[in-house]
């Protein structure tokens, strides 16, 4: 009697099972499922990031649009104009000086406040809690509240300078102090929101690199520059980037305390762009200093990156 032969199989091993589906359609599957997921994510990053990056690189080629007039190309005359603004070279420098103000005195409070509540003191919860609000107040009411502190002969800083015998003076109308003074706003507001991530980074240090130091020897600041400070390089460069950015995208505070004044001593970068496309209504000449603004930022955060990426030690 013949019939169809049984599908042979080796000792020990399982049967095929019927309906069983491929190892490679399964992963195919895993994949559609993934971009599925990332999706909502990537439309609103195009439509919200991209798109108008694209838009505005294109506008800084075109005029601006005025009444019945129509835009129309203009080539790189926006640029040759930025070129010839000293207003825009002011703005750029004022933020050259207030990012070199602030990022690394925002740093190094940020280190020195985390190595502090890490450790075993009294009250920590609470110090730690007071280094972080100033982070949760609203820009606007941080900068309200220290155009309260630098108000002339009332404010809180002219009533300390007062027991040193100095008289009042206006911080914020003064062309030498505006800008300094704009730089101690953003230092405390910042350096708070910097050590939450030094402290989390400290906190992932094993115990036994310290003991180990104690056993050999090893005094505190042997051990912080020999092991503790390189080991958080990678938060230390997280920080520096968004540092910078912090540094070049600040318009809030110049908005409300002192609007680019006195005679442009703090007219910082994209307060100028708000200025020109907000104010004056010249949106092309603001999507021009736009482009020049994220090159700054896009070449400071690749510098970044490949110059620490040596010196960064990732475990």
């Amino acid at each position: 009697m013949s019939g169809a032969a049984a599908p042979a199989t080796t000792p020990g091993s399982a049967p095929p099972r019927a309906g069983r589906v491929p190892a490679r359609t399964r992963g195919g599957t895993a994949h559609i499922y993934g971009w599925l997921l990332l999706l909502p994510a990537a439309v609103l990053l195009g439509a919200f990031t991209h798109f108008p990056a694209v838009a505005t690189f294109v506008e800084s080629f075109y005029s601006t649009a005025k009444g019945g007039r129509p835009a129309r190309a203009v080539g790189l005359d926006n640029y040759r104009t930025m070129l010839e603004d000293p207003i825009f070279w002011k703005s750029l420098e004022n933020n050259a000086l207030y990012a070199l103000g602030t990022i690394p005195a925002s740093i190094a409070l940020a280190l020195l406040m985390a190595l502090w509540v890490n450790g075993k003191i009294r009250g920590r919860g609470l110090l730690r809690l007071a280094y972080f609000t100033p982070t949760v107040l609203p820009m606007i009411a941080v900068a309200n509240i220290w155009l309260f502190f630098y108000t002339p002969d009332y404010g809180l800083v002219d009533q300390i300078t007062k027991l040193f015998g100095a008289g009042a003076h206006n911080w914020l109308g003064t062309r030498g102090t505006a800008l300094v003074c704009l730089m101690f706003v953003t230092i405390w507001k910042e350096a708070g929101f910097f050590m939450i991530f030094y402290l989390a980074a400290l906190q992932q240090i094993p115990p036994v690199l310290a003991e180990a130091a104690a056993i050999e020897g090893s005094g505190r600041w042997y051990f912080f520059r020999r092991v503790t400070f390189p080991l958080l390089m990678p938060t230390t460069l997280f920080v520096l980037v968004n540092a910078i950015i912090n540094a070049f995208r600040m318009v809030d505070h110049v908005v409300v305390m002192t609007r680019g004044g006195p005679d442009n001593a703090t007219m910082l970068l994209l307060f100028y762009i708000y200025e020109v496309a907000f104010k004056f209504w010249d949106t092309a000449y603001g999507a021009t200093l736009t482009m020049v603004l994220l090159l700054i930022l896009a070449g400071l955060a690749l510098g970044q990156f490949l110059y620490f990426d040596r010196r960064v030690h990732y475990r």
